[in-house]
């Protein structure tokens, strides 16, 4: 946080911008999903506008991810379109995936009649893009816009961005956000179903969502909104009998299939059902297919006539749904382990799990851990199962409430007792995604559980312990969070641990290296000594940068 005396400057969106826009959009869209949720009246009551824009965006913060080390804004933007057209989710994740192609669209035409390299988006830039987002969500509804939707809200954002586009990037966003919201409260008055249930639109809300982290990307700023809940019902005559709504909702990817073919499905679609959405995809022959209706199967086969369907996604339409729709997962099971250190992440990924990771500035990175954002990290994971390994960085209150949170979402997450790093390798390490859920997480409690681990430290100042005095400088090993060697360097305290660790027997020794020591002293020291005095045990040792402790130390 900048000091009372000065400001934050503000940040161009640029390429790395767009990509934490997508980030900070994600993690604001899982704080206001349950309000989203309780919103969502239109086109039907089923309780899921906040979990479709969240996977949607989720989706495509995943595709612009692959262009980490790209600066160019085209292909980032580009990214974050494709990523939510395939995996849009819900009639609002078609909507979100076109107002994102705006963008896309918006940024390669810059690019392409200045004939270099974009580098940022500018004011001018971002109202052309909602425009165009405008223009293109209205055409993937047949051309028929409904006031009171997010399309209200949108349009009254980029309208407010072209007039403020010569005050600077912030001034509009600031300004595309507060036009947003007197748009947003005006959508009860324009939508008889929103008036009759007394909320303002749900997609529109999710829209104030993105503008706001778009805000916060870019000066720094979130600003405070109101909470918008179902107002209370009145006592009122005896309501019009209204249709029943679809069973079904019906959503694939349609490739090979021009304008003209593309069209006739539409009004195939519209004998069939309601809340017909075909979106392009910017590739040609590329098309998003977005249906509620009585017969599924005859959808799909409408688009057989036209094309060549893939990801075929069909889900019951039912009120007040709880958790996540059928198929919000890409995988069945995930690892998720908490790890500190560039090497600690790398050596996770590579055996095959999420990694969570704390703030790198943070001076403990044991306290900085929180239930949102491990509900963030399950969600991300993609899984319906996830074994959660916290490996000491994550307080038991935190723990329990992220994933008592996410069992809520209907995620099925199990947290296993890691205490250390050492501990959650050695989990990992028999970890089988294809046995029962149960039998692969008592596994991995079980093999956590029997790893025997300490820690090193390096002693800052002058004071008594179980193990003696201990001066600055001096090597502490410790186990059980007591102090049991005191020794004149890291790599004697060590070797003095491992000795303790290696009485009750041990095959493999394990040893982390942190980032506050030298490591190829003490490794040389370790692996002579273990040779020397332990025949038939093995030690290997990674150099994960991890902070704190020097030296993580696990015995299998």
């Amino acid at each position: 946080m900048a000091g009372s005396g000065s400001a934050r400057p503000d940040r161009p969106l640029d390429a790395s911008a767009l990509r934490d826009w997508a980030h900070t959009a994600v993690g604001d869209l899982i704080t206001h999903i349950d309000e989203i949720n309780r919103l969502n009246v239109f086109p039907v009551a089923d309780s899921d506008t906040g979990i479709n824009m969240l996977f949607t965006m989720r989706s495509a913060l995943a595709e612009a991810n692959t262009e980490a080390r790209s600066g160019d804004v085209v292909r980032v933007a580009s990214a974050l379109s494709a990523g939510a057209l395939n995996g849009a989710r819900g009639n609002s994740g078609v909507i979100l995936s076109q107002i994102l192609r705006g963008i896309a669209d918006v940024t390669a035409v810059a690019a392409a009649e200045s004939g270099e390299e974009l580098l940022v988006i500018d004011a001018v830039l971002l109202g052309a893009a909602f425009h165009r987002g405008v223009d293109l969500v209205v055409a993937s509804m047949g051309g028929q816009e409904v006031p009171g939707t997010i399309v209200s809200v949108l349009r009254a954002a980029a309208e407010a961005v072209e007039q403020h586009a010569g005050e600077g990037l912030v001034a509009a966003v600031t300004a595309a956000g507060d036009a947003a919201v007197v748009a947003l409260e005006k959508t009860p008055e324009q939508l008889d179903v929103l008036g009759d249930a007394g909320v303002v639109d749900a997609g529109g809300r999710g829209l104030l969502v993105l503008l706001d982290a778009l805000r916060s990307t870019t000066s720094g700023q979130a600003p405070s909104r109101t909470v918008y809940e179902p107002a209370p019902r009145q006592p009122a005559a005896e309501p019009a009998a209204r249709p029943p709504a679809p069973q079904f909702e019906v959503m694939y990817l349609l490739g090979g299939c021009d304008t003209e073919g593309a069209e006739l499905l539409r009004e195939r679609l519209d004998e069939l059902g309601e809340s017909v959405a075909i979106a392009t995809s910017g590739v040609v022959g590329g098309y998003s297919v977005h249906v509620h209706t009585d017969d599924a199967g005859a959808a799909v086969e409408a688009g057989l006539a036209f094309g060549d369907p893939r990801r075929i996604q069909i889900s019951a339409l039912t009120g007040g749904v709880s958790g996540l729709p059928p198929g919000s997962w890409t995988r069945e099971r995930a690892v998720l382990a908490v790890v500190d250190g560039d090497g600690a992440v790398e050596l996770f990924a590579d055996e095959g799990a999420c990694v969570l990771r704390p703030d790198p500035l943070a001076e403990d990175p044991t306290t900085v851990i929180t239930a949102q954002q491990l509900l963030r990290a399950v969600v991300d994971t993609g899984a319906a199962q996830v074994l959660v390994l916290p490996n000491g960085y994550v307080a038991a209150e935190e723990l329990v409430a992220g994933c008592t949170a996410a069992i809520g979402w209907g995620i099925d997450v199990v947290p296993l007792p890691s205490g250390s790093m050492v501990q959650g390798l050695a989990a990992l390490a028999v970890h089988e995604p294809g046995r029962q859920a149960v039998d692969d997480g008592y596994n991995m409690a079980r093999a956590a559980g029997g790893a025997r681990h300490g820690a090193v430290r390096v002693a800052t100042e002058t004071a008594l312990t179980w193990a003696g005095t201990c001066e600055p400088g001096n090597g502490l090993g410790i186990a059980g969070d007591e102090v049991l060697i005191v020794a004149p360097d890291v790599a004697s305290a060590a070797i003095g641990l491992i000795d303790l660790l290696l009485g009750a027997g041990g095959e493999l020794v394990t040893v982390l290296v942190g980032g506050c020591i030298e490591a190829d002293p003490v490794e040389a020291r370790l692996q002579a000594h273990v040779h020397d005095r332990h025949p038939g045990t093995e030690l290997v040792s990674y150099r994960t940068g991890h902070r704190g402790d020097a030296l993580l130390i696990g015995v299998e």
